[in-house]
């Protein structure tokens, strides 16, 4: 039987006083601590002491409807310098989520090697449109050092999504027995829910062709993925490469037939049975 996931606690310090402000995040166990900054508060907020620390950034922004965001990650010793020319050159970004170390143990070496690996881990994942260009190559570590980077890298990757920053995360490999099924006009897709959006697995089917009513979103977002080798050209359409996860079955259902759909009403299970039905009969039973 697979291991539980660890329970955890996080706390979240307001020092402004306002939930959509700055915020310091740490979690349980951990010598890391995370800031979130909306861009605005950058100049009256970096003269905090977690701006002067050696650390890993992700500058982000909001998408257009149904689009990707863009994200942009780097590394600063320490990060203030950094974020300043950001705030300065890059238009995109509205936030900012930094990690540092609250001992200092997080060294010049390590930092280089964890911008590399969300980097890395960004391009698997495609679910953001990443500024940078190439990845940089890591500074080579000791095998002590490589284990220090990647046991933070590990607590990184459990605050991002309380953050709300999926994009550094792919549907876990298992097999799946609830799965849902989306066809149309040279469309065949298979799917589930999934804690933060719905999956559609790889080696579905997609409509080539979009109908004309179909929203500018899901256009730009199919051709984002097509962009991004999510979807590769296929007879009369494209086939899925990967798991993916989408923000809605609505989504993903727009995706696969080339049109604006209902998700809730599209996914259906091997008895025919819609997704609406399925949850309106799962909150009937609870």
């Amino acid at each position: 039987m697979p291991d539980q996931p660890r329970a955890f606690s996080i706390r979240i310090f307001l020092p402004g006083g306002t939930a959509d402000g700055l915020k310091v995040v740490e979690k349980s166990n951990w010598s890391g601590r995370c800031v979130v900054c909306p861009r605005p508060l950058l100049p009256e907020s970096k003269a905090r002491e977690e701006f002067q620390r050696t650390g890993v950034y992700i500058l982000y922004g909001p998408a257009g409807e149904d689009e990707l965001p863009t994200v942009y990650v780097g590394q600063g010793a320490p990060v203030r310098p950094r974020l300043e020319s950001h705030f300065a050159k890059k238009d995109f970004w509205t936030h900012v989520a930094f990690f540092v170390s609250k001992d200092e143990n997080l060294n010049k070496a390590h930092i280089q090697h964890l911008e590399s690996r969300l980097i890395d881990l960004a391009k698997e994942a495609k679910r953001c449109t990443l500024d940078n260009g190439n990845t940089p190559a890591p500074t080579p570590l000791s095998e002590m050092d490589t284990a220090d980077a990647e046991g933070f890298l590990d607590e990184v990757l459990l605050c991002l999504p309380l953050l709300g920053l999926h994009y550094f995360t792919k549907p876990a490999q298992r097999e799946r027995t609830d799965l849902l099924h989306c066809s149309g006009p040279d469309a065949d897709a298979y799917g589930y829910e999934s804690s933060d959006g719905f999956v559609v697995t790889a080696g579905g089917r997609a409509r080539g062709e979009e109908v004309d009513s179909i929203s500018r979103g899901f256009s730009a977002l199919r051709s984002n993925l097509v962009e991004l080798g999510v979807l590769t050209q296929a007879a009369n359409g494209y086939q899925f490469a990967q798991d993916y996860t989408f923000s809605s079955p609505s989504t993903a259902a727009a995706v696969v037939l080339g049109r604006n759909a209902n998700g809730r009403t599209e996914w259906k299970d091997d008895q025919g049975r819609t997704l609406k039905e399925l949850q309106e009969n799962s909150a009937t039973v609870l």
